[in-house]
């Protein structure tokens, strides 16, 4: 895999996972509390921290397997 793969799949995991958190704690925060609050800091985080990691480790498994 090289770099440019390695970014579009940054790209594109951290996009879905930016987005699959942000409903989630808006869901969360309309049912607990009454008020859908959108928490960006963490989903931003978590969105970066998941971007980084799955590619690699899906690099990380090709090479074990091929």
């Amino acid at each position: 895999m090289n770099i440019k793969q390695y970014a579009v799949d940054s790209a594109v995991i951290s996009s879905i996972v930016l987005l699959v958190n942000l409903a989630v704690t808006f869901l969360y925060g309309l049912i607990v509390h009454g008020t859908g609050v959108l928490n960006w800091e963490s989903a931003f985080g978590f969105a970066i921290s998941l971007g980084i990691i799955l590619p690699w480790i899906r690099r990380y498994e090709k090479k074990q397997v091929g």
